[in-house]
């Protein structure tokens, strides 16, 4: 079986990583308050049920996303009934969420969408299935062209 390589250059670091919470602004003041972490942007993704901040780690481009649920249906509730809060997920940056997709699914790996969907700030976003990945939701996120490093 000949399995087609991933070019190095398609997954460029780690984006972020998830933590699912119960109460943003607390999760938020515990960040910046305890741990002198800054908020770096915040918005309602509505598709995905979900109120988010991405807290910036110092002076890297390393960030924590924080997860809070919109509502009782969506995934994020119904990880913290199930684990309570905690890390959700582990996010790759990479440069075509396609083209990753695409060699991942040739290898048997399955990814919860058919297509990317749209992820915080407008970034296309695709998620590996958690029992192909030893266990850990894996997100593979591609920048918004303007905000891409």
């Amino acid at each position: 079986m000949t399995s087609v390589e991933i070019p190095p250059h398609l997954f460029t670091q780690i984006d972020h990583v998830g933590l699912a919470v119960a109460d943003l602004d607390a999760a938020i003041e515990l960040y910046e308050k305890t741990f002198g972490m800054k908020l770096a942007h915040r918005e309602t993704n509505e598709e995905q049920g979900v109120e988010e901040a991405m807290i910036a780690i110092g002076d890297s481009d390393n960030k924590l996303q924080l997860l809070a649920p919109l509502n009782e249906n969506s995934t994020i509730a119904k990880f913290l009934d199930r684990n309570g809060p905690g890390m959700q997920q582990l996010a790759y940056r990479v440069t075509d969420v396609e083209q990753v997709s695409t060699i991942l699914r040739e290898r048997g790996v399955r990814l919860l969408y058919d297509a990317p969907r749209r992820g915080t700030a407008d970034s296309r976003i695709n998620f590996v299935h958690p029992k192909d990945a030893g266990g850990v939701l894996v997100e593979l996120v591609e920048p918004a062209a303007d905000t891409a490093h």
